[in-house]
């Protein structure tokens, strides 16, 4: 599974974290959840750590899944 980029956080003035993918809003963060992420965050791999906590890790592999042979309704492709 390819290694997950194009995120960012930013912080805010009230301890808020907004977390973005390739510029668009992911989530945000409040309290104890933004406290837990940043620590996280900059003890480990950043990107993966955001991919992580806005639900965006699966992305890469569904289209492998997609084309198995249990995902064809009943159909088994040939060839």
């Amino acid at each position: 599974m390819p290694r997950p980029q194009g995120f960012a956080y930013e912080e805010r003035k009230d301890g808020s974290v907004v977390l973005t993918h390739h510029g668009r809003a992911a989530g945000v963060l409040r309290g104890a959840r933004a406290a837990a992420f940043l620590a996280e965050a900059e003890a480990g791999d950043a990107q993966l750590v955001m991919a992580r906590w806005t639900g965006a890790y699966r992305f890469g592999n569904e289209r492998r899944a997609r084309d198995h042979p249990r995902n064809q309704g009943g159909r088994i492709r040939r060839g």
